[in-house]
């Protein structure tokens, strides 16, 4: 197998870890290769976003990805099981088993695990590679204290299947995976079902956020006081006003914007 590496060095354990990906790989049997030579997949050692990025041309050139888990919370990893440790993670790509899951899109931007509007995506323009690296999981607590002191509701037309509903959001999640957030596990959702699940967060305050949490915590997408879910193939959401939109952490453009999914679209290698 020859295989394009894509190292973030910016990634939690990208600075330690990320050069002896290549090593790892050879020893497993993977050609290396570089430049505009013909590769077979596309290897990602990074986080979410990493992956994130890499989507489209493993999607243009019709090849798999092999993920090397470095990032800080490492969503699509986790949810297909693939190891952290890094010779463990480069066996598996040599072993060449390859999984098929969804995509999702979001103003031409791919997404595997959630795109979001409101608190988190500015918990993510908050953030900084540099914290990311030296606190991890902490770096996005600080980030979200931060938020809590300025953020507004904001309304929002959400347009799906023939129906229009107006909602006022502090939080809204286009979720394309049952695991997102670092935190969030749902049941009655998965990476390959050929859906999204929009959750949309209108509780204000402390107290209102409570009764949210309590809804998250118990892993179901039924509507709750101060959370709605939707699901569809396909979302239009517009704002009174441009909200910039965060897609696995990456910037993805403002609203107005269409969320649609892309079944089958990626082949990871997998358990």
């Amino acid at each position: 197998m020859r295989a394009r590496l894509v190292v973030n060095p910016h990634a939690r354990r990208g600075r330690h870890a990320g050069p002896n990906v290549r090593e790892e790989l050879i020893r497993n049997g993977v050609e290396v290769v570089d430049g505009d030579a013909p590769f077979d997949a596309i290897v990602i050692a990074g986080g979410d976003g990493t992956i994130s990025r890499a989507i489209a041309a493993a999607v243009e050139y019709g090849v798999p990805i092999g993920i090397v888990p470095l990032g800080t919370f490492n969503e699509l990893a986790r949810t297909l099981a693939i190891p952290s440790d890094v010779s463990q993670a480069c066996a598996l790509v040599a072993a060449g088993h390859t999984r098929t899951i969804d995509v999702a899109r979001v103003n031409g931007a791919y997404f595997v695990n959630e795109a979001s509007v409101g608190i988190s995506s500015r918990i993510a323009r908050r953030q900084r590679s540099a914290d990311k690296q030296r606190y991890g999981t902490l770096a996005v607590a600080m980030s979200l204290l931060g938020v809590f002191a300025v953020w507004r509701p904001f309304w929002v037309e959400l347009r799906y299947d023939g129906k229009t509903e107006r909602l006022r959001a502090v939080q809204l999640t286009v979720a394309n995976s049952h695991r997102f957030g670092g935190v969030v596990n749902v049941d009655g959702a998965a990476i390959d079902d050929g859906w999204l699940d929009l959750y949309c967060i209108e509780s204000e305050g402390l107290r209102g956020l409570f009764g949210v949490t309590r809804a998250i915590v118990s892993r179901s997408r039924e509507p709750a006081d101060g959370l709605r879910a939707f699901r569809s193939r396909a979302f239009s959401v517009s704002t009174r006003r441009p909200h910039r939109i965060s897609a696995d952490g990456e910037p993805a453009g403002k609203t107005p914007a269409r969320f649609e999914i892309v079944p089958g679209a990626l082949h990871v290698f997998a358990p």
